[in-house]
């Protein structure tokens, strides 16, 4: 056995080799099962030497058996100085005492390398899986909607649809809201009176406003034209349509909305317009100053001195009457009024009083300083591409006064090419009426009212479902028949027949008459009324001018 530290025996390279050229590396001996380094005896440090002995690697674990082993596996593993009394090693044997080595080189670079990044591969097998996962969630939402549509609507291939199932009878339409109803639930009759500025409406509207059984209102849309002032006449259509359906419901907090002077939900009675002469607001209960049974003008000035009233007072008196009538001039084409003529919880019936646009164009010059705002947004609302400018000939001018001109009379006449062609549009609409107004629409002359009054009374009242009195036709022979014809252009009074119907003749010039023609002929022609050819032939008032309408 060679003494501890003696040089181990060199090896002599196998034949064919030299020394200085590296050989393979002799086999690591193996160590035997549950083999362990043992520390000297007595010595303190064993259990540490022992726990860092564990991880020795083969080359180093130590051999008990054969003397040359031992002395490979030391001089392979030297301790370091003062190794050898700590670890006990002697002439005796023993293990000999090596620092412990780490993990094999592998093992270290398998632990101290980062991990390989995923590769192209592995990413589109990702975005692969991802995008067949969204196809089959759109594929089952798909199948889903198929069948839910089968379901509903079954059928077999080559079979004629088979006979629908036996339904129960559909529930009954819903009941009229309370507003479209009168006293005791009735059925309430509604009215609209569509016309135009000038055309003898403040008069005809009388004819209800008088009758006790009549709830009427005089041009709420005018409230709309001066809360959305300067909006154009065609733009205000729709809002003017909304006013229309509220108020026919007797919802009439719908003031409130368009309340002009600040008022809000604090305005009254008296800040609606019209509210001087309307019969329902100057009568009892809302005013002691007359009452509404008995059939008579009323006087402005003493309606305009009646206690303001809440309008949920003036709401209260709307459902207690049968009729409620509208009039108003700003609503310019029927359709406009289509939806509420099909909507079921209203009966909705339009007479449209029309005049002869002539004397239309007459008193609209002669009202024109009251008429202005309004005529400024109608004028607005012509179509640049197609209207034409009032008085081309040279011998006219704007600010003669000769003509009855200045710039008034160019809005106003300037306004009736929209009325004229709003006009013919309304009764293109009834000479071919669609289903919504068809035994809904009545078109009424003014010259045939102040010429044969009772006759038209009766007619109209007969349309509406309402009982000629004898004092309202007492009424309506008074006031086509008086003896005076008013100076003011906004006050209803009594005329003489002939006197309000060829008042235009001796008021407008040559050349006026000429232009509203230009504007008017296909509603004049459709109407009855007649063209001149000729100056001479405008001052023959014993020559009429009305032929028999086609409506």
């Amino acid at each position: 056995m060679r003494a501890v530290g003696a040089e181990p025996p060199r090896l002599s390279p196998p034949p064919g080799r030299s020394a200085a050229e590296p050989g393979p590396a002799p086999p690591l001996p193996r160590r035997p099962r549950g083999a362990r380094a043992a520390a000297a005896p007595g010595d303190g440090g064993a259990e540490e030497t022992r726990g860092a002995a564990r991880p020795l690697s083969r080359a180093a674990a130590g051999r008990g058996g054969g003397g040359g082993g031992g002395a490979v596996a030391a001089a392979a593993a030297p301790c370091g100085p003062g190794a050898g009394g700590r670890a006990g090693v002697g002439a005796g044997g023993g293990a000999p005492c090596c620092p412990p080595r780490g993990p094999g080189r592998r093992g270290a670079e398998q632990q101290l390398a980062p991990p390989p990044p995923p590769s192209m591969k592995v990413c589109r097998r990702k975005a692969l899986a991802l995008c067949l996962g969204y196809a089959l969630l759109l594929l089952l939402a798909a199948l889903n909607l198929l069948e839910y549509k089968w379901r509903r609507e079954p059928r077999r291939c080559g079979e004629p649809p088979a006979a629908p199932r036996h339904r129960p009878p559909p529930p009954p339409p819903p009941a009229p809201s309370v507003g479209s109803r009168g006293p005791q639930g009735a059925r309430r009759q509604l009215v609209y009176v569509f016309t135009t500025w000038r055309s003898g409406s403040s008069f005809f509207g009388e004819l209800f406003n008088q009758n006790p059984e009549v709830f009427f209102l005089y041009e709420p849309v005018w409230h709309v034209w001066q809360k959305l002032y300067p909006g154009d006449a065609v733009s205000l259509q729709g809002a003017a349509r909304d006013m229309l359906s509220s108020l026919y419901r007797c919802d009439l907090s719908v003031f409130q909305l368009y309340s002009t002077a600040g008022a809000g939900k604090n305005l009254t009675t008296l800040g609606i317009f019209g509210a001087a002469t309307n019969k329902v607001i100057c009568s009892s209960p809302l005013c002691p100053a007359y009452r509404k049974e008995v059939v008579g003008m009323v006087d402005d000035r003493v309606c305009k001195k009646c206690p303001p009233q809440r309008l949920s007072r003036f709401q209260e008196e709307c459902h207690k009457y049968r009729t409620l009538v509208i009039k108003g001039v700003r609503v310019f084409d029927l359709a406009i009024l289509a939806p509420l003529m099909r909507d079921p919880t209203l009966d909705l019936k339009v007479i449209h009083l029309v005049r002869d646009p002539r004397a239309v164009a007459s008193s609209r010059i002669k009202s024109r300083h009251g008429l202005i705002r309004e005529s400024l947004q109608v004028v607005r609302s012509r179509d640049p591409r197609i209207h034409r400018m009032p008085f081309l000939d040279a011998g006219h001018k704007l600010g003669g006064k000769k003509e009855g001109g200045g710039g008034s009379d160019y809005h106003a006449l300037g306004a009736m090419e929209v009325i004229c062609s709003s006009m013919a549009k309304t009764l293109q609409t009834a000479l071919h009426p669609p289903d919504w107004l068809q035994g809904n629409y009545m078109a009424v002359r003014y010259e045939d009212l102040v010429v044969e009054p009772i006759k038209t009374l009766r007619q109209v009242y007969g349309f509406v479902n309402l009982a000629v009195s004898p004092e309202m036709e007492k009424f309506t022979l008074n006031m086509t028949s008086g003896p005076g014809y008013s100076s003011k252009p906004f006050v209803v009074s009594a005329r003489n027949a002939t006197q309000a119907l060829s008042a235009w003749r001796t008021a407008l010039s040559y050349q006026q008459i000429k232009q509203v023609e230009e504007y008017c002929h296909q509603p004049m022609a459709l109407l009855g009324y007649e063209r001149v050819g000729s100056p001479e032939e405008v001052k023959d008032l014993s020559r009429t001018l009305l032929r028999k309408p086609r409506l």
